[in-house]
């Protein structure tokens, strides 16, 4: 007989989902790995849990993602501007090494940069996770060598980010765990995983989003701080989380997260906005007199038309656009038959911010992918998004082989490119709207037809609602709402007379 400590799950306990019986791509994948999950591995009762299972699997698509970047780890990073991207292996981390400072000791935000850059024009916390890996970089040898030890350093340190965000995924929606193989084998998680420093930020931002789901407002709040202090989108989520908690009167705890965010960003920030002003404001100068850049609809746009876009022309559209997205996720968050699940309006704010932008860089899919294994856990569709997404990274590589490799012309012409720009624009909406079909029709939704309503939403999680709008005012008497009943608000208070 075995003993008590072997079982991690209570009977108490309602089952864990298993995809692959929900799922049919999952259940056919599976059967690479021996089939569905049987009850050993549903109770827990071997060494292979889901947590260990993901952060393995997710660690090791990591690995391969480096590995993919062999050929410019040997050479192609520093003999010739084309191979790096005929090969598909492009990094910034190994070009800013020497190009922005790290070699030869300068403090980013302090000391001034030689050439038109002036200062680092990263936020203050990638700034300081540069900085530590050039301390950890040795300082011997040529050039060449520290750049790839500094390549190096940095794919280790962001490989335990990696693991940070493979664990999480798992851990905030506790009776789905395996949904976190959506993270961890997204192939373009992997493929972008080394371009540039965003994983510090996503993994800040998964950590907060678990800390949310344990209902720790205050946590949740440093963490989406320190977040912002490395990346600027993870602020973004704080606005699904105002009208969800006004929809459903948790207004001490949207209070508590955004004291906690504003706190924690003030304490990174602040000291280099006041003892290095103009270094600290380069990064926020940049986003603003950036032109247009790849990846976005307004490049497509401007090359197919011969239209000239001014960067104040890309700001004033694309944050005309986002102020109108940001509207239509709060009428939906308001009307919707049953509030919003947390993780679907946090993937809508944010894939409208990429889609809106002036730039949709390769490694922005980053932001999404824990997002999307969250808001719609359903293999079928995150497998679409990514296939779109990898053509887009073989894409944009193959076309700057195109526009570098002289009168040869090997690689994209811009007609095909601007075809794998539309590709993965259309894959992110397509995502998109699939998340909005099941906020519109919860029955579609796979989390809910489990039986949960909002499994990572905290407080949320089965609260009443005190505000809606629309027709979600006035359900069918016999409609059932999980956590309670809708309540109908009028110019009097509640419909039912309560105070």
């Amino acid at each position: 007989m075995p003993s008590a400590d072997t079982t991690r799950v209570s009977v108490d306990e309602p089952d864990p989902v298993r995809p692959t019986r929900e799922d049919e791509v999952a259940a056919a994948g599976s059967e690479l790995i021996g089939g569905p999950l049987g009850w050993r591995a549903l109770l827990g009762t071997s060494w292979w849990t889901p947590v260990r299972v993901v952060a393995l699997v997710a660690i090791g698509m990591f690995a391969l993602g480096m590995v993919q970047k062999l050929p410019c780890y040997d050479g192609a990073w520093f003999f010739g501007a084309s191979s790096q991207y005929t090969h598909a292996c492009y990094s910034d981390i190994p070009h800013l090494y020497q190009g922005r400072g790290f070699a030869d000791g300068l403090v980013p935000y302090f000391d001034k940069l030689p050439g038109d850059m002036e200062y680092l024009e990263y936020p203050v916390l990638t700034g300081v996770f540069m900085e530590v890996a050039s301390w950890l970089t040795p300082g011997s040898g040529s050039i060449q060598h520290q750049e790839q030890w500094y390549w190096m350093v940095n794919a280790g340190m962001l490989m335990v980010c990696a693991a940070v965000i493979a664990v999480c995924t798992v851990r905030t929606q506790r009776r789905r765990p395996w949904d976190g193989l959506l993270v961890a084998l997204a192939p373009a998680f992997a493929l972008t995983a080394t371009i540039n420093w965003d994983l510090l930020a996503v993994a800040l931002l998964a950590a907060a989003l678990l800390m949310w789901s344990r209902e720790r407002p205050l946590a949740f709040g440093v963490l989406v701080g320190f977040a912002t202090a490395a990346k600027f989108y993870p602020f973004l989520v704080l606005g699904p989380l105002l009208v969800l908690c006004w929809r459903a009167g948790r207004w001490r705890e949207f209070g508590t997260a955004l004291l906690g965010a504003v706190g924690a960003w003030l304490t990174v920030n602040l000291p280099v906005m006041l003892l290095a002003p103009e270094g600290w404001a380069k990064f926020y100068g940049f986003s603003r007199e950036r032109g247009v850049d790849f990846g976005s609809v307004f490049l497509v746009i401007s090359q197919r038309f011969n239209i000239q876009i001014t960067a104040d022309t890309a700001n004033t559209y694309a944050m005309i656009a986002m102020v109108l997205a940001c509207a239509g996720i709060a009428v939906m968050a308001f009307t919707a038959p049953r509030r919003p699940r947390f993780a679907q309006l946090a993937f809508l704010i944010v894939a409208a911010f990429i889609l809106t932008n002036k730039v949709y860089s390769p490694q922005y899919v980053l932001w999404l992918v824990p997002l999307a294994a969250l808001a719609r856990p359903r293999w079928r569709d995150f497998l679409i998004w990514q296939a779109c997404e990898v053509l887009y990274f073989l894409g944009i590589w193959m076309y700057l082989a195109y526009t570098t490799s002289g009168d040869a012309h090997k690689g994209l012409p811009p007609e095909g490119y601007h075809l794998a720009i539309v590709l993965h624009l259309l894959g992110t909406l397509y995502l998109c709207a699939v998340v909005v079909r099941d906020i519109y029709l919860p029955e579609r939704d796979v989390v809910r037809r489990a039986g949960d309503d909002d499994p990572g939403g905290g407080v949320l999680d089965g609260a009443e609602d005190v505000f809606v709008l629309g027709r979600a005012a006035r359900p069918p008497a016999s409609t059932a709402y999980v956590g309670g009943p809708s309540v109908e608000w009028g110019s009097r208070g509640p419909a039912d007379g309560s105070p």
